[in-house]
C-alpha cells in the first residue's frame, strides 16, 4: 500500500524477520545464561513495562474508536480507500500495533531472567512470534479498512491484562485482583468476535481481500483451538484426590486460573521466592 511507503521497519521485511529471529534466539542463549544463576525480582521494571504497555494499548483503543467512529466505517465490511482520511488515520494507529508486538517481546524475555522457563510454552513463542510477522504484512497490505476490528479488541483487552498484570507486582493489591478469572473469558471471546467480523466479509463482500480475511480466520482458529486446550486444562480437568491430597494450592491455581494462561503474554505469579 502506497500510503505506508517510508514508515519505520515497513519497506524491508528483513528488519521483522531479523527481530524475530533475536526474539528466538534470546529464549535459547538466556536460557543457557541463567540455568546456573539466580532468577532476577524486576519487580520496578515489571510495573512500569506493564504501566507502559497498559497506556499504549488505552491509546490504541480510544483511537481505533474514534476514527473508525468519524470516519463512518462499516462494521459488517469495511474496504480500504473509501474512508480517506480516516483510512489513513486507522492506519498510523495500526503501525503502533505492530510496532507493541516487538516490544511485547519483553514478555518472554522478563519471564527468561525470573528463570519462568514452564511459562514460555509453545502457545506463548507463537502468539509473539507471529503476530509481529502477520503485523508487518498487514500494514504493508491492509493497513486500514476491515483490519481495525481485531486490534480494537485486542487493545481493549490488554488494558485488563497489563494493568491486572501490573498490579499484581505491588503485593498489596493482590487480594482485589478478584477478576482474572474473567479474563481467560474475554481472550476466548475476543478470539471468536475477531473470526466472526473477518468472516462477515466473506460472507458479504465490500471490496476488501478475501485471501486475506481467509488467512486471518484461519490462523485466528490456530488460536481458538489452542486457548480452548488451555480452557480445558485449566477449568474443566477435576484433580485426582491424590493430588488434591499431597500437592498444596499454589498461587498459579488459585481461583481456578491455570499458570499456562500467564503463557500468552508477560503476566506476574505470586512467587515469594522471586521476591
Amino acid at each position: 500500500d502506497t500510503r505506508v511507503r517510508g514508515w519505520f521497519l515497513l519497506d524491508s521485511y528483513l528488519p521483522t524477520f531479523f527481530l524475530t529471529g533475536a526474539y528466538l534466539l534470546c529464549i535459547w542463549l538466556g536460557n543457557k545464561f541463567m540455568k546456573n544463576r539466580p532468577p532476577f525480582s524486576l519487580r520496578a521494571h515489571l510495573i512500569v513495562y506493564n504501566l507502559g504497555i497498559t497506556l499504549l494499548s488505552l491509546y490504541m483503543l480510544v483511537e481505533l474508536i474514534q476514527a473508525t467512529w468519524e470516519g463512518g466505517y462499516n462494521l459488517q465490511c469495511q474496504n480500504l480507500h473509501s474512508a480517506g482520511e480516516a483510512d489513513l488515520r486507522v492506519a498510523k494507529v495500526l503501525w503502533w500495533y505492530y510496532f507493541s508486538k516487538v516490544i511485547e517481546f519483553m514478555d518472554t524475555i522478563f519471564f527468561v531472567l525470573r528463570k519462568k522457563s514452564s511459562q514460555i510454552t509453545f502457545l506463548h513463542v507463537y502468539h509473539h512470534a507471529t503476530m509481529f510477522n502477520i503485523w508487518w504484512c498487514v500494514l504493508n497490505w491492509i493497513p486500514c479498512g476491515q483490519s481495525f476490528f481485531g486490534p480494537t479488541l485486542n487493545s481493549f483487552i490488554h488494558v485488563l491484562m497489563y494493568s491486572y498484570y501490573g498490579l499484581s507486582v505491588i503485593p498489596s493489591m493482590r487480594k482485589y485482583l478478584w477478576w482474572k478469572k474473567y479474563l481467560t473469558q474475554a481472550q476466548l471471546i475476543q478470539f471468536l468476535l475477531t473470526i466472526a467480523h473477518t468472516l462477515s466479509a466473506a460472507v458479504k463482500p465490500c471490496g476488501f481481500p478475501f485471501g486475506c480475511l481467509m488467512f486471518q480466520s484461519s490462523y485466528m482458529a490456530t488460536l481458538v483451538v489452542l486457548f480452548i486446550n488451555f480452557y480445558i486444562k485449566t477449568y474443566r480437568k477435576a484433580p485426582s484426590r491424590t493430588a488434591a491430597r499431597e500437592a498444596p494450592v499454589t498461587t498459579e491455581i488459585k481461583n481456578g486460573f491455570h499458570k499456562d494462561y500467564f503463557a500468552v503474554a508477560n503476566g506476574f505469579l505470586n512467587d515469594k521466592k522471586a521476591q
